[in-house]
């Protein structure tokens, strides 16, 4: 398995409802804003297709987007990670699954499957990244939103930057990935207090020049 911390730096989510500000078919949309932040240099992706303005009740076409996206991932040699499906994420063989709080446990997601598999954790409490029971078998910690966000329907508290070095002054060793409403200008000091890296959504998804914005993003990231 690849080092977690170097599939950080700059962790792209998107699904078909992210690019409903386009006009026409959201599927190739996506596709094609995937392909071009995989050229310009994201080093992880996740497929996170859910809510209003996904493909969430078409099961089949979800799972026939998901496989594209996974391809895609794959021509470039960069991660490719599901959000909360772990049935999809195991069925099509991703590299990985990024769950909640409510969802299945990293200890159950590791019993299904004997293949390694990149286990990810979203986390807004300090007491959450403290009393996992399962912290063997979590990878790392999405930690968010670090600013308000209109990604999610139903978003967590804000945590605001300071919250990365609170953990990491707390003893969490483990990655760290800041993610909600994260622009360029706040990643240099988001790294600074402790992020391994930093996930995106609309700042590459609303992107009128890609490559631009990715440079932007990992400005300042150096390979360790």
């Amino acid at each position: 398995m690849q080092n977690i911390r170097q599939i950080l730096p700059l962790y792209f989510i998107a699904g078909t409802q992210d690019c409903r500000h386009l006009s026409g078919d959201l599927a190739q949309h996506l596709l094609s804003i995937l392909e071009q932040a995989l050229q310009s240099g994201i080093t992880c992706f996740q497929f996170r297709d859910k809510g209003k303005f996904s493909l969430a009740d078409q099961p089949e076409k979800q799972k026939e987007l998901a496989i594209k996206c996974r391809d895609l991932c794959n021509k470039y040699n960069v991660p490719f990670i599901i959000d909360d499906n772990v049935d999809l994420a195991l069925e099509i063989n991703a590299d990985g699954i990024h769950v909640g709080q409510s969802d299945m446990s990293a200890l159950e997601i590791r019993k299904k499957t004997d293949k390694p598999i990149i286990v990810g954790l979203s986390v807004n409490k300090m007491t959450e990244a403290l009393a996992s029971n399962d912290l063997e078998a979590i990878d790392y910690f999405g930690i968010g939103p670090i600013f308000p966000t209109q990604s999610k329907e139903d978003p967590k508290p804000v945590v605001g930057m300071d919250f990365i070095k609170t953990l990491r002054d707390a003893g969490i060793t483990k990655p760290l990935v800041a993610i909600g409403g994260v622009k360029a200008d706040s990643v240099e000091q988001l790294r600074k207090n402790g992020a391994d890296g930093v996930a995106v959504i609309t700042a590459i998804t609303y992107s009128e020049n890609i490559p631009q914005t990715v440079k932007e993003l990992l400005r300042g990231h150096h390979e360790a």
